[in-house]
């Protein structure tokens, strides 16, 4: 009788337990759930770039040695493409300049790049959300990048001087032409997208899509096509780095509740004829 009220017992006790811990794996999280999990990501992926130079392998370094190689060539032909874009920039249509200009600026490219995310986070669609993360994360790493080598090369844009006139730390803006920055923005935006369809053909015109800022950047004198070739190394770079970390990290909250419930101490009541007994799961 002992042995029977003892059982009983610990039925009543660890049957709600499990009944709640089933329940939360199930339960949806809330927008406001999802927006400081998707928060956490976008700056977890901020800091996995910055980190990843220090896991670089010999063949990172020697991809990063090839672009620098590149960028010291096509410096050879920096004045000379230069005056090739700025002498057809009256021969392009209007709509493309202005397209390069707008959608390269911050303030329109993350109110794109945002309205994307929200989108996906108050739909609880979690491949746009998950496209929105990538681009902000993505555009916030390179972004931060852009801003600090642009005070810190002062290099001359065409329209100010040569290809070898620097000032370090000017604050004139004529002296801020490495790297691009509606480069990065726009770039970035488009490749993030592309990677987001397996159709070469979609790929292809996303990222000639992702062109327009650059090309009119050069069309406008306003960069050496260096600046805009490294800063489109630095963008693949960015989005891939960014890439990889969500591959690792994110998950619907669920999934993360579901892991983090495997990891506790699950208890388990047996009764067998003429045998009891208890097992915990860790």
């Amino acid at each position: 009788m002992k042995k029977y009220i003892l059982s009983v017992l610990l039925v009543i006790l660890f049957a709600p337990t499990q009944a709640q811990e089933q329940s939360q794996q199930v339960t949806t999280p809330t927008t406001w759930q999802l927006a400081k999990h998707d928060a956490k990501l976008m700056f977890g992926g901020l800091k996995y770039t910055y980190s990843r130079p220090f896991s670089w392998g010999q063949d990172d370094w020697a991809i990063a040695a090839g672009v620098v190689v590149g960028a010291a060539g096509l410096n050879i032909i920096d004045q000379q493409t230069s005056d090739f874009f700025v002498k057809h920039e009256p021969d392009v249509p209007n709509i493309i300049k202005d397209f390069g200009w707008y959608f390269g600026s911050p303030q329109n490219n993350y109110g794109i790049t945002g309205s994307v995310y929200l989108f996906g986070l108050f739909t609880k669609n979690e491949k746009i959300r998950r496209t929105g993360i990538l681009m902000i994360s993505a555009a916030s790493a390179a972004g931060l990048i852009q801003t600090v080598s642009k005070t810190v090369t002062g290099r001359a844009r065409p329209s100010d001087g040569g290809k070898f006139s620097f000032k370090p730390f000017s604050n004139e803006g004529g002296y801020h032409s490495f790297p691009s920055g509606h480069t990065i923005l726009s770039f970035t935006t488009f490749y993030a997208l592309s990677k987001q369809f397996s159709n070469p053909w979609v790929k292809a015109s996303l990222i000639t899509a992702g062109m327009i800022s650059p090309v009119s950047r050069l069309l406008a004198g306003a960069h050496w096509l260096t600046d805009v070739a490294l800063s489109l190394a630095l963008t693949v770079a960015v989005v891939e780095s960014v890439d990889k970390y969500l591959d690792k990290e994110m998950g619907t909250l669920s999934e993360m509740e579901a892991r983090k419930a495997k990891k506790k101490i699950s208890w388990n009541l047996k009764l067998g004829a003429g045998s009891f007994g208890i097992t915990g799961t860790f």
